[in-house]
């Protein structure tokens, strides 16, 4: 605790100015910069002046303001990015009191702060002093932060509340709820004391039925994943009984696809001009035969995340690829292809198959020529009780 208490404070600010110098911090360059810092300071400080460093460099996608933020590796992990949690809070009555409890170290806090009135609540002390610190860092002057366990909050003293369970108590990671901590019995009681609640989850976390009943599921998507799962309780639910999948884009775009799961149509026959591929959020969500529906689109096979038509579609909810040519999948006659249509770079992806497209793509680009300019994507999937491979090219 001293050691963070010193990370935080003035007298570190030199020493994590002399470490944000260096270019890189691996190898023999970190070597040398640990040598130096610990000449003057203890191994525990200048073992968090390198880590936040390293840890920073790491947060420049998820926040501006990450060069004048502090971070735990975990924490940084589990944070919401600012564009969802700019999102999320939109969600939340503006100029109301809210909790954020299990805050960490500060992400929806930060955007919730920007609302009106926000408490952290976080049981680690650490965690709290950082959550603390990076609000002033960000000029969140409504938001106060606090050492406490989530469950003994006063919830009837806001008007609504957001937690992000501890999906690891034990250290490993967990999808179901009644393992995480608070667990499920607990959420339960605060719901009851306060039905008006936002609870972040993994995206693959297996849901309670009462909840998908009365509540909306939402997956959240940023930077081409999937990033978090989000039930809306109480006036939060905009849909209940709904599911949703929302894209934020890195100018704060959304995109939202709405309605029920396991909707989708039977297996094309054919396989038409254009391939789509779904966003990660809408096939976690169970979304993607909504999308099919809104475009006239068919799956190409049961249980296959692909999709097919003959219309050109720009949506952020799908991937689009124009069909070129379609063969079995074999590597000799894909090098033969690529090769006669001028193809240096390519870019392979699966659905339904047990094939490796990392390896798969590594094997094609050691074949190709270095001087050809043309961009390619191969497809793999099932057909007819083999593997087939589908050249073709990005629409969007």
């Amino acid at each position: 605790m001293d050691d963070y208490r010193w990370l935080l404070s003035s007298a570190a600010e030199p020493w994590i100015a002399e470490a944000s110098q260096s270019d890189t911090l691996s190898g023999a360059a970190m070597v040398r910069l640990v040598q130096r810092l610990r000449k003057s300071l203890s191994p525990g400080q200048a073992h968090l002046v390198v880590e936040l460093v390293e840890l920073r460099r790491r947060a420049r996608d998820k926040f501006a303001a990450a060069e004048r933020m502090f971070f735990t590796r975990v924490g940084l992990e589990q944070a919401t990015d600012e564009r969802i949690a700019a999102y999320k809070a939109g969600r939340f009555a503006e100029g109301q009191r809210v909790a954020d409890l299990c805050c960490g170290i500060g992400g929806d806090l930060l955007a919730l702060g920007k609302r009106g009135l926000a408490v952290g609540v976080d049981a680690s002390e650490i965690v709290a002093l950082i959550a603390g610190r990076n609000c002033e860092a960000n000029g969140s002057e409504m938001v106060s932060v606090q050492c406490e366990k989530a469950e003994a909050v006063a919830l009837a003293d806001f008007s609504a509340w957001h937690v992000d369970p501890d999906r690891r108590p034990d250290g490993k990671r967990t999808t179901r709820i009644e393992l995480h901590q608070p667990p499920l019995e607990t959420l339960e009681r605060m719901l009851k004391e306060n039905p008006n609640a936002a609870i972040k989850l993994a995206p693959a976390a297996e849901i309670p039925l009462n909840w998908e009943e009365r509540a909306e599921c939402e997956w959240l998507g940023s930077r081409g994943e999937c990033r978090q799962l989000v039930v809306w309780h109480g006036n939060l639910a905009q849909n209940p009984g709904q599911r949703a999948a929302t894209l934020i884009d890195a100018r704060g775009g959304i995109r939202r696809v709405v309605g029920q799961a396991g909707t989708e149509s039977e297996g094309s026959q054919l396989i038409g001009r254009y391939l789509y591929e779904p966003h990660a959020a809408v096939l976690a969500a169970g979304l993607s035969g909504a999308l099919s529906e809104t475009y006239a689109l068919k799956p190409i096979a049961p249980r296959v995340a692909y999709l097919t038509g003959d219309q050109a579609i720009d949506d952020p909810a799908i991937d689009g690829f124009e069909v070129l040519e379609m063969l079995p999948f074999d590597l000799k006659r894909l090098i033969a292809l690529l090769t006669e249509r001028n193809v240096g770079r390519v870019e392979v992806k699966k659905r339904g198959v047990d094939v490796d497209p990392l390896s798969v793509q590594k094997t094609l680009q050691k074949k190709l020529p270095a001087s050809a300019d043309e961009i390619a994507v191969i497809l793999l999937m099932p057909r007819e009780k083999q593997v087939i491979a589908v050249l073709g090219r990005r629409i969007s």
